[in-house]
């Protein structure tokens, strides 16, 4: 490239696709079921029944507003991944949220793993659970406690801890 090139456009970044291997088999599935022709398509009628079985409910304007942008020709349906940039826009949110919840729990998790030992013990944990539901009775204390330490080690590593604090 000389310097009398043309400079190229830069990409819009947020417009980028960011999905994850199971979120694309999850589209995928979705995407096939409503393909009934099995020709790579699905109606954009279909697009808010998909959304919605996917968790992901919104108004039928805004999908339209969507579909318009990314249906440029107006067939009035969408391949595959056409879909996966219109479904992209509402799960990113969704991670982005789930990513930040992830960071604070692991804060308030190094909080009360003093030592860093990488777990805490279930003592603590009765601690946090009690604190965040003073009307937790003793037994539903041990029920939840022996469901999260299922091995009886009296601990309770990080991925364990993120379950209990996420349900």
């Amino acid at each position: 490239m000389s310097w009398m090139d043309p400079v190229p456009e830069t990409q819009d970044l947020s417009e980028a696709i960011t999905l994850s291997k199971d979120q694309l088999k999850v589209l995928r599935k979705g995407f096939d079921t409503f393909d009934t022709e099995k020709n790579g398509k699905i109606t954009c009628a279909n697009i808010n029944i998909i959304l919605d079985m996917l968790g992901h409910a919104t108004d039928a304007g805004t999908v339209k507003t969507i579909v318009s942008e990314i249906d440029h020709q107006g067939t009035g349906t969408l391949s595959f991944d056409d879909f996966c940039t219109l479904a992209s826009r509402f799960m990113t949110e969704e991670e982005e949220d789930s990513e930040a919840i992830k960071t604070e729990l692991r804060e308030a998790f190094r909080l009360y793993d003093k030592e860093g030992n990488g777990y805490i013990t279930t003592e603590v944990l009765r601690e946090i659970l009690s604190e965040l539901d003073n009307n937790m009775s003793d037994e539903e204390l041990d029920q939840m406690i022996d469901e999260i330490d299922a091995d009886g080690s009296g601990t309770v590593d990080f991925d364990e801890f993120m379950e209990v604090m996420t349900g």
